[in-house]
């Protein structure tokens, strides 16, 4: 890893600077995502994904925030002492001049889709949803807004040409997390999403109707390092540094979930990766093994 590529990481530890899947309510409203942490743990055949935002806009409205999976994730609360004490280790273990990283009826047609688990946790009211039939699923889902309140017409042509295109690629499971934010930045509480899946992902074309540049930091957790990239192509993704071997104890001091998911193996890697550009440039997702 050149000194150069070292210079560039700050101390602070941050994770995802996008706008990545967010409907403001209000379409007059600006939305702000300044820091988005992402850390994955992947076992081979389910994937523990953690996510914590943070949120604030150019004036008071609610958020929908639309995340594609490849199977029913099991959500919960997750702890937003995980991303710390995963960093921590890694500056335990690396030393870059000096310095730490940073990781910034019968007769009735059927409806189609079905409401799997809706649950308020702190600021977030999320829902899963599961894809039965793909015609009038986004039709579907605006109804199932209005069914909770929200009578706005927020999801625009653009949006549900993105969901369809999920669609079209047998995502059949969607999380819809609602918020509300203002004009005070505020960190939300991390949620932690856990799925089968027999590659690890992370949804970033969800984004692409965003504008301008991003820079998106994930730590990645595996029981070996991966070369095969059928989504956002290799060459996009920087390697922040080089991986360390973590091991099963390393692992419980961090999570107790991902120790769970990855307790067969006596070792595993632990690294972020970074990737920049417009968000526009976003055509896919991170797809490996």
């Amino acid at each position: 890893m050149s000194k150069k590529i070292f210079l560039l990481i700050p101390v602070l530890f941050t994770i995802l600077l996008a706008d990545r899947g967010l409907i403001p309510f209000n379409p007059g409203v600006s939305i702000f995502e300044p820091n988005q942490r992402a850390m994955i743990a992947w076992n081979g055949s389910e994937e523990i994904l953690l996510l914590s935002t943070d949120l604030h806009s150019s004036d008071s409205t609610m958020v929908l925030e639309v995340l594609p999976l490849p199977s029913e994730p099991a959500v919960k609360k997750g702890d937003l002492e995980t991303f710390k004490r995963a960093i921590k280790l890694i500056n335990s273990r690396i030393s870059i001049l000096g310095k730490g990283v940073r990781f910034d009826s019968e007769d009735k047609i059927p409806p189609p889709a079905e409401v799997t688990f809706h649950e308020k946790i702190g600021a977030h009211d999320i829902s899963v949803v599961h894809l039965l039939t793909a015609q009038n699923f986004v039709d579907w889902v605006k109804d199932y807004l209005k069914s909770l309140g929200f009578d706005r017409e927020v999801i625009s042509d653009a949006h549900r040409d993105l969901i369809e295109s999920y669609i079209a690629k047998n995502f059949a499971w969607f999380v819809f997390d609602i918020v509300t934010t203002g004009k005070e930045e505020k960190t939300l509480e991390p949620i932690q999403y856990r799925f089968k899946t027999n590659k690890l992902f992370y949804p970033l074309k969800i984004a692409s109707l965003g504008s301008g540049n991003t820079t998106v930091e994930l730590l990645i957790l595996t029981p070996r390092l991966l070369s095969r990239f059928s989504g956002i192509p290799i060459n996009r993704i920087i390697l922040a540094h080089e991986p360390i071997i973590i091991t099963r104890d390393d692992l419980k001091t961090i999570d107790e979930d991902m120790f769970d998911l990855l307790k067969e193996f006596n070792e595993m890697k632990l690294r972020i990766w970074k990737i920049e550009g417009r968000l526009n440039s976003f055509d896919n997702d991170i797809i490996a093994d």
